[in-house]
């Protein structure tokens, strides 16, 4: 009896395939998750190195794994091929965050760019790459500080924006909290957002926008 069960129907119910969280997990049980897993495709995501340098040599081999997303695809890979996502970073700190979403798009056959560094303290930068981020049909919004770049993009483009918060930021912003409270109580409209740091949920938020749409 072990001590998890996989979800191989999630996608058909929900448009959004497994995915397994190796946060809080030990090598072990990823280890047992994989070996259940077969050939068939699964997502990992907040796998660190450490804990997957960590996995038999064999489970390794089938992973296609990226450090800084901390995320790794299990199993055939799908073509990058569909388009209509894309992911909009205040900063480069944010970075992990937004390549978790990327990659998550990715795993689910979703090109998505990534337009980095972009945040409001130099709005040139933004303004620079706005007619390519109103081509989006659905945008990814990734910031930490104050969050201002939520509300921005918003009043910028006609696309649905997807907030997502991350940790970066001192003092005041309290671990992303003011971020999240940025994106909750903004007055633009058509922003909706998802918890902290959670990449990996924006980008599934997209994919069922994205789905339903097509």
């Amino acid at each position: 009896m072990t001590d998890f069960v996989l979800d191989w129907e999630r996608e058909k119910r929900t448009g959004v395939a497994e995915a397994v969280l190796c946060e809080g997990k030990s090598v072990a049980q990823v280890d047992a998750i994989l070996g259940e897993a077969g050939e068939r495709r699964l997502l990992l995501t907040r796998l660190d190195e450490s804990k997957h340098a960590g996995l038999a040599a064999a489970v390794r081999a089938k992973l296609d794994f990226d450090p800084l997303s901390r995320t790794a695809f299990h199993g055939a890979p799908k073509a990058p091929a569909l388009e209509g996502a894309g992911i909009v970073c205040a900063g480069t700190s944010d970075l992990p965050v937004a390549r978790e979403a990327a990659r998550s798009l990715a795993f689910a056959g979703f090109a998505a760019p990534v337009i980095a560094d972009v945040g409001v303290a130099g709005l040139w930068r933004l303004m620079k790459r706005l007619d390519e981020i109103r081509t989006f049909k659905v945008v990814i919004a990734v910031a930490g500080m104050e969050g201002a770049l939520f509300s921005v993009i918003a009043g910028l483009v006609e696309a649905p924006v997807i907030a997502v918060p991350t940790s970066v930021g001192y003092g005041v912003a309290q671990g992303g909290h003011v971020a999240l409270h940025s994106a909750l109580a903004t007055c633009a409209t058509g922003v909706v957002a998802v918890n902290i740091d959670n990449g990996y949920g924006g980008a599934c938020a997209a994919i069922r926008i994205l789905k339903r749409g097509a």
